[in-house]
């Protein structure tokens, strides 16, 4: 089942997400939804919060990188990216990044949540994640480039963070009008969407 995607300025976006257990109510359904709805939407990585759940979890499949046919055909990759860019898909519960290092460089990111806006991002390029898959193994691993930034990004979701935290004061300010469109539902997307709608 596709599931609406929150928009910016819902609540649920700024929530440090909750850890799950394996008894985690309809948790194989709702991550076949999670996947369902990230494909539809044309994305390579879709967290919890962004569907309404605030929990620690999210997915990634990068196979529209690799493919080329991601919702921004903009994308400028190095030949040494490219060489990343393998078909990985993986589920993510309960994670916790240990380590990121590296010197920071700067890509442009987009969210499935904050539509029709892109900007150069700084991250590390390296990082160690703890996580359970959906089984519930625990599993220790060490990413790189394109790959560790997608994760870094989704992983972002799980502790209430946006990207657009991430760029410069003076760009926020400049994207503020758009932001606010978003957030009461001016600008749309072309997938299923939820606007917040204050209770009065």
């Amino acid at each position: 089942m596709v599931l609406p995607i929150v928009i910016y300025g819902d609540p649920v976006l700024r929530k440090v997400g909750e850890e799950i257990d394996k008894d985690y109510p309809g948790l194989e359904q709702f991550i076949k939804d999670m996947f369902e709805t990230m494909y539809k939407a044309n994305g390579v990585g879709l967290a919890a919060p962004q569907v309404g759940k605030a929990i620690r979890l999210f997915i990634v499949d990068t196979k529209p990188f690799t493919e080329g046919d991601d919702e921004d055909d903009d994308e400028e990759f190095t030949p040494e990216q490219k060489k990343e860019l393998v078909a990985f898909k993986k589920i993510f519960i309960n994670a916790k990044i240990l380590n990121e290092e590296g010197e920071e460089w700067a890509f442009s990111e987009g969210c499935l949540s904050i539509p029709k806006i892109r900007e150069n991002v700084n991250r590390m390029p390296d990082i160690e994640i703890e996580y359970y898959d959906e089984k519930f193994k625990k599993h220790v691993e060490k990413y790189s480039g394109v790959i560790a930034r997608v994760i870094q990004h989704e992983y972002d979701h799980i502790e209430g963070k946006l990207f657009t935290d991430k760029i410069s004061p003076f760009k926020r300010k400049m994207l503020s009008g758009k932001l606010k469109d978003i957030s009461i539902g001016k600008i749309t997307a072309d997938y299923k969407t939820k606007v917040y709608r204050p209770k009065k």
